[in-house]
């Protein structure tokens, strides 16, 4: 089977389309399905997620896990893992913490600043990638996703 790579650019402009955009991005996830999400401090990956969360029905706020590098939400229609590898040093700090359950599972993840992990990244994931143009407007979003699927 060949594998055929499909990019999609959404531009936003204001927080509520970014959130739109993630929830139904979360409506349409199925088990297994990894997101990783890249973009500059600021852009907006917080509020994305945000909607993913919406989108997969779970209850209450969901915050970056800066700290904690992992969130788990189970009470939705998915389990959802939402990562956040910013302050990681190695990438062993990801294996001690079980991430192959996480991206291998039933649920779904969804990863910030994935790039600084991009080496244990499964084979299959969809790359999700928000950028800001200050001559667009302050809350102006390109959101490019590229998912990759076997034909």
């Amino acid at each position: 089977m060949a594998m055929s790579t499909m990019i999609k650019t959404i531009e936003t402009y204001n927080p509520e389309e970014t959130r739109a955009l993630g929830e139904r991005i979360g409506r349409e996830a199925g088990p297994g399905q990894v997101y990783t999400l890249i973009g500059d401090l600021g852009v907006g990956k917080t509020v994305f997620t945000q909607g993913v969360a919406v989108g997969l029905c779970i209850p209450g706020p969901v915050n970056s896990p800066t700290f904690t590098i992992l969130q788990v939400y189970e009470e939705g229609r998915l389990p959802f893992y939402h990562f956040d590898v910013y302050r990681i040093a190695d990438v062993e700090e990801m294996e001690e913490i079980g991430c192959e359950d996480c991206f291998y599972g039933q649920g779904v993840c969804l990863i910030e600043w994935a790039d600084r992990i991009r080496d244990i990244l499964p084979e299959r994931y969809t790359e999700i990638v928000i950028e800001k143009d200050l001559q667009r407007g302050p809350d102006y979003r390109r959101i490019t996703v590229t998912q990759e699927g076997r034909l």
